[in-house]
């Protein structure tokens, strides 16, 4: 139970409906109670005609009729008030259902990369959607019968103990065992839940991986192999839903069997007092009827108790990524409204999950308004120089500043406004085409969204498709070439016009002369813009103010394109390498 304290502050937050949930479940309960002293009241008035010759049967059928329509009445308040209390109650936990989604949603988009390369994608989707679901069934429907069990409890044993004390005791005499039966096998449960929901996290993440890899698995014929590995973890998932069910299917025998002694204790016990005068014959019935009324409240304490562990197995799993600490501490400062140099000063970075240096003693500067080009082999240091600009990680050592302030100064949302990134593996919505181009700029018009596209060179492409640049995407872009997806991921930097533009490598899917058409649209957009261009073709960053190039996450050559081709080593050897293929 631990686990689900995290819930409090929202049940907090809704108190004054879950309180008024309470109220209108002891009152409908208290209108549930008229029926079977009611019926208790009218055979003690039918037996006492049939003893006593006196009573007269005007008055019997009187009394009788006037019962009959308390009840009538009674149990229609108390159906209206148990109505107004699952619409109460059950609402609340709708609403908590909706706050942790959120709360989970937004935590996991404030969670670094390392987070991400660390889980799985389906055990995240399993968290926020299956966990939260068996979470929802303890805020609402485990609250709500626990508090309609507990007021019926209080309520009927009360008046069972004030008319019949002893009759009472032996009625309930089964009802610890019942308590220490749910204890038991809760704690099994709980185990059980926690497996089933552990196994659904990894078929998710299973299921989700081959749909999104299907056209590799599709090429290699994989198609067997992809479907005996999921009837293989069909069956492990089968085999442990099925001994969690094994636990739960003793619940609802055992309740209707102890039920059953205390309806067999009341009628023994009961009888022998009815005949020795102590009770009457009205008191046996309410007590049967009151037996049978507690029935369907025992057996919901199995299926609550059930509810609990299941749900406190699954808030643990939510608990785990929410304990989870961003990476990356926020600073303070707004974004800068000019002077956008970059520079790094001894900069260094290893990866702490492989152990890579990825970047040793990393210095250079780039002013205001011009552009910087990367080029280096794979594996150089080329996309990490630009992840640390945009503050995906931190650097172990050494500072990067953009004018004169430190990066890790910026509130992350204003330092991520200065900048534009497309990454090395540009990443596209299943939207339309206009929706992804306008993530970059949301308030976007169509016309901006046009003039975005034809900047990158891709609105030609856009206009042959039969819905433009309303046509649907398939996930991750999967109906357009990589080339379209890289052209869409340019406009979508473009058209937020941010002072900063960082390109890694987006060009490489594209053709020598659209990347040329595109090159000489960027030179006109970046002008008074800080530019850094990372690319495995000298011909992207010709008209660059300042070349590094990385090895081994050192800088080893740094000038001009110019300067670079006049002195011997990588840069000049990648050049006339390039010019000979081209020719």
């Amino acid at each position: 139970m631990n686990s689900l304290k995290y819930l409090n502050k929202y049940l907090y937050r809704y108190r004054l409906k879950l309180f008024l949930g309470f109220l209108i479940t002891i009152v409908s309960r208290i209108f549930s109670l008229f029926a079977p002293r009611l019926i208790g009241n009218s055979l003690t008035t039918v037996e006492r005609y049939l003893t006593e010759v006196q009573t007269d049967l005007d008055q019997v059928k009187e009394a009788l009729l006037i019962n009959i329509l308390i009840i009538l009445g009674a149990s229609i308040i108390s159906g209206f008030f148990t109505f107004l209390m699952r619409q109460t109650i059950i609402n609340v936990s709708r609403y908590i259902e909706f706050d942790l989604k959120n709360d989970i949603f937004a935590h996991y988009q404030k969670l670094g990369q390392k987070f991400y390369k660390n889980n799985r994608t389906g055990d995240l989707m399993n968290r926020i959607s299956e966990d939260v679901g068996k979470v929802r069934m303890y805020v609402g429907p485990a609250i709500m019968y626990s508090t309609n069990t507990v007021a019926l409890f209080i309520i009927v044993i009360s008046y069972m103990v004030s008319i019949a004390p002893e009759l009472t005791f032996y009625t309930v005499l089964p009802l610890p065992f019942l308590s220490y039966i749910i204890y038991k096998l809760s704690r099994i449960i709980n185990i059980k839940s926690t497996a089933v929901q552990e196994f659904l996290s990894g078929l998710s993440s299973f299921t989700q991986e081959r749909y999104s890899g299907i056209a590799v698995i599709k090429s290699y014929g994989l198609e067997k192999d992809s479907t005996a590995s999921f009837e293989s973890l069909a069956q492990t998932g089968y085999e442990k839903n099925m001994d969690l069910a094994k636990v739960q299917a003793w619940f609802f025998p055992l309740m209707i069997l102890l039920i059953g002694l205390s309806n067999l204790l009341v009628i023994f016990i009961g009888g022998r007092q009815y005949m020795e005068g102590i009770i009457e014959i009205g008191v046996l019935a309410e007590f049967i009827i009151y037996i049978n009324m507690l029935t369907w409240p025992v057996a919901v304490v199995g299926w609550v108790s059930s509810i609990i562990q299941q749900a406190a197995a699954s808030q643990q799993r939510i608990n785990d990524f929410l304990d989870e600490k961003p990476e990356l501490d926020s600073g303070n400062k707004k974004a800068l409204q000019n002077n956008f140099s970059i520079r790094f000063e001894g900069v260094s970075l290893t990866y702490a999950e492989s152990n890579i240096e990825a970047l040793k003693d990393m210095s250079f500067t780039l002013e205001s308004g011009q552009t910087l080009g990367i080029i280096g082999g794979i594996g150089s240091g080329k996309t990490t120089l630009l992840d640390l600009m945009a503050r995906i990680y931190d650097p172990n050592t050494g500072t990067i500043f953009i004018g004169d302030t430190p990066i890790q100064e910026f509130e992350l949302q204003e330092l991520r406004k200065m900048l534009a990134v497309v990454p090395q593996s540009p990443f596209l919505f299943s939207e339309s085409i206009n929706q992804n181009i306008r993530f970059g700029k949301p308030d976007a018009t169509e016309a901006e969204i046009q003039s975005a596209a034809k900047a990158a060179v891709v609105h030609e492409n856009i206009a042959e498709f039969k819905e433009g640049y309303h046509t649907l995407l398939g996930e991750r872009g999967v109906t357009l070439s990589g080339g379209q997806i890289q052209r869409i991921s340019i406009a979508r930097a473009l058209i937020k016009d941010a002072p900063i533009l960082l390109f890694d490598d987006c060009l490489s899917a594209v053709d020598t002369d659209t990347e040329e058409l595109i090159l000489k649209h960027l030179k006109q957009m970046s002008q008074n813009k800080t530019t850094c261009i990372v690319s495995h073709r000298i011909s992207s960053v010709i008209e660059a103010d300042h070349v590094i190039v990385l090895e081994n996450g050192r800088i080893i050559q740094s000038g001009n394109h110019q300067s670079l081709i006049s002195s011997e080593g990588y840069y000049k050897e990648l050049y006339l390498k390039q010019q000979g293929n081209a020719i």
